[in-house]
């Protein structure tokens, strides 16, 4: 909930990715907090809802006309996720706030967004949806390989032979770190770690939240952001609750492994949990084994999640597949997403 990721790519939505250019912009902090009470109170407030989705997509909008601001790109599709309200794939609902239509005809080009519901209606989860933009950007990376992405939530993609992918959710990613580094230090995140560097992990409070038995449950899974919470650690001082939260990301994605169908040989790391050197550190103990950021490859962690859904809007254009029974458990491949002209 913290802004806005935007990027340019250059793609035939299969082999060639080429990034030209991203750029992340803040949310002004009175609609983040406005987003983040319809976020923990969920969608039922259809008036807020409306008010709230049209400013998003204004922002997006913005956002659009801000990155191509100095540069030759023009673009010609514009992927268009949104921002997740309500994730219950067991009920077959995903809710994401943001209107194509509208995004559409503020930008002046064709807009693909709605991805994820052409998926649940085929019995798939919904996520994660960025697998066969990993695949695309592992095509010349040994294999078998993960590729985890540790936004408010964590999932990861792991990749062998051919076409082999697995995908689901581990666990929280920082989204409950963030929410205690708030409460406790009025910044909406534990940069680089600090808080929990000085804190000690809380090994009863660890067992009892790696106890939930979303942990038990095989793949293909997915979580909504509130599906846990900082309970398991309050009473505790500000710093050993960090350290327990990370320690709970970190031990979560150790569960994961015994889903996979081999040990992967390496493991590279996207989004904003790569910057905290705890939890990658935590990472390294727990799975035994080097973890790297994603940009050791040459890759953006910063971009990819945005560039993951220019290259699925282009798939969409052409018809081809956004989610795989290995990624969300869908009964066969399925091309998602909607597609809104101006």
């Amino acid at each position: 909930m913290d802004g806005i990721d935007a990027a340019i790519l250059r793609t035939d939505g299969d082999a060639s990715a080429v990034p030209v250019a991203s750029r992340t912009f803040p949310y002004p902090e009175a609609f983040r907090s406005r987003l983040d009470r319809l976020v923990r109170a969920g969608p039922q407030d259809a008036t807020e809802c409306a008010a709230v989705e049209r400013e998003l997509t204004e922002l997006h909008a913005r956002a659009v006309r801000e990155l191509l601001r100095g540069t030759r790109a023009y673009p010609e599709l514009i992927g268009f996720h949104g921002h997740t309200v309500l994730h219950r794939p067991e009920e077959g609902r995903s809710r994401q706030l943001g209107d194509g239509k509208l995004l559409a005809r503020l930008a002046g080009c064709p807009v693909v967004w709605d991805f994820r519901s052409a998926d649940l209606a085929a019995g798939g989860q919904g996520a994660p949806l960025a697998p066969v933009y990993h695949a695309c950007l592992a095509r010349s990376l040994a294999r078998p390989l993960a590729i985890l992405n540790i936004g408010g939530i964590a999932n990861l993609t792991w990749i062998g032979e051919g076409e082999q992918m697995l995908a689901f959710d581990s666990g929280p990613g920082n989204a409950l770190l963030d929410d205690w580094a708030l409460r406790h230090t009025g910044r909406p995140l534990d940069e680089n770690g600090g808080l929990a560097a000085r804190g000690r992990v809380e090994e009863t409070r660890l067992a009892a939240a790696l106890a939930h038995p979303f942990f038990d449950r095989p793949p293909p899974k997915s979580l909504d952001r509130l599906d846990f919470s900082t309970e398991i650690v309050e009473g505790l001082s500000p710093e050993d609750g960090a350290a327990t939260l990370t320690a709970l990301t970190a031990a979560a994605v150790a569960r994961a492994t015994a889903w996979l169908p081999a040990s992967p040989g390496r493991w590279l790391v996207t989004g904003g949990g790569r910057r905290n050197p705890v939890l990658m550190a935590m990472l390294a103990e727990r799975l035994s084994r080097a973890v790297e950021p994603i940009e050791v490859v040459g890759a953006d962690g910063d971009a990819l999640e945005a560039q993951c859904f220019a290259y699925l809007a282009v798939r969409v254009l052409r018809g081809l597949p956004t989610s795989f029974p290995g990624t969300t458990g869908v009964r066969h491949p399925v091309c998602g997403g909607r597609i809104a002209r101006p």
